[in-house]
């Protein structure tokens, strides 16, 4: 309930009027809601779940400055729609601070490494059962981060995070060099390459690859991971594919890390510009767990 109530009174503070430099400011409060029926076998007999896929809400807004300087925030927690309730209903994703320039930007406080958004949008199953955190190392969002993205130069662009390790562990980073435009929406191709240095335990090198033609979508990844408790090294692929027709769209999305492997298919059905039905398939092949599949079939709504 704490935390709600906190909630509440950052929303009153953001909407409530100003004066005269409230043009200057824009804010936005925002949700994506995203709840799914699974029948599930994970290794112990099918079963039934209902499942809310990172379900979130947060505010986000910027303000002009001297210049060309603008401040700008993010503030952002995960809700449970189905299983959680009291305090253990809302965790906390990005929160951040930071300040942009002709320079670039720069940002302080809890949120995805470079590495982790250099996927874009390449992961078709992304926060469903075939996400590739599943498999993969380098989906991190740790505390404590200062993030810098540089001004675009021809479409290209460097970002790095530091990680303050405090007076218990040592300091690490990630960073990225990445090419065109996340969303495919400025250009039809994007490329990235991005490493984690010690980061969660893990030294990471990332390969990717995002393009659109007329109506498909192709992704690409691929992905080396060391940890460094004890060397162990492992290598990964994935590839992904979308088609839209009208208010559908048909996905296909298949990744590996050594002999560990998920298949998954899905298909979407716009209701609305902002909700959509979706239904989703995905078998994974664990080599030191038990096969799993599930089939889903869930509700999206934005705002």
């Amino acid at each position: 309930m704490t935390r709600w109530i906190y909630i509440l009174l950052i929303t009153l503070c953001l909407f409530w009027p100003r004066g005269s430099n409230a043009a200057s400011e824009q804010f936005n409060f925002y949700a994506k809601l995203n709840v799914s029926y699974l029948s599930a076998d994970e290794g112990e007999g099918r079963f039934s779940d209902i499942k809310s896929n990172a379900s979130r809400v947060g505010i986000k807004g910027e303000m002009a400055l001297d210049g060309d300087l603008s401040a700008f925030y993010l503030l952002e927690w995960q809700v449970d729609l189905a299983d959680l309730s009291g305090d253990d209903n809302i965790t906390s994703r990005n929160q951040y601070v930071g300040l942009r320039g002709n320079w670039g930007e720069v940002s302080l406080g809890r949120q995805d490494t470079v590495l982790k958004t250099s996927q874009a949008k390449i992961d078709q199953l992304n926060d469903l059962q075939g996400d590739i955190k599943n498999l993969w190392r380098g989906e991190n969002r740790p505390s404590d981060t200062l993030t810098y993205r540089s001004p675009k130069w021809q479409h290209w662009q460097l970002s790095g995070t530091f990680i303050a390790g405090g007076a218990e562990q040592a300091s690490t980073y990630s960073a990225a060099l990445g090419y065109g435009d996340a969303e495919l929406k400025a250009t039809p191709l994007y490329l990235a390459v991005a490493m984690d240095s010690n980061v969660a335990g893990y030294d990471i090198q990332r390969l990717a690859a995002h393009y659109k033609w007329q109506n498909w979508v192709w992704g690409a990844m691929a992905q080396h991971q060391k940890r460094q408790s004890d060397g162990d090294n492992r290598n990964g692929w994935l590839l992904s594919s979308a088609y839209t027709l009208g208010q559908w769209a048909f996905k296909l999305q298949y990744q590996t890390m050594e002999d560990d492997w998920s298949l998954s298919g899905a298909l979407d059905y716009k209701l609305a510009k902002q909700v959509k039905l979706f239904t989703f398939v995905t078998r994974q092949d664990k080599q030191a767990l038990p096969d799993m599949n599930w089939l889903g079939l869930g509700v999206e709504l934005r705002f």
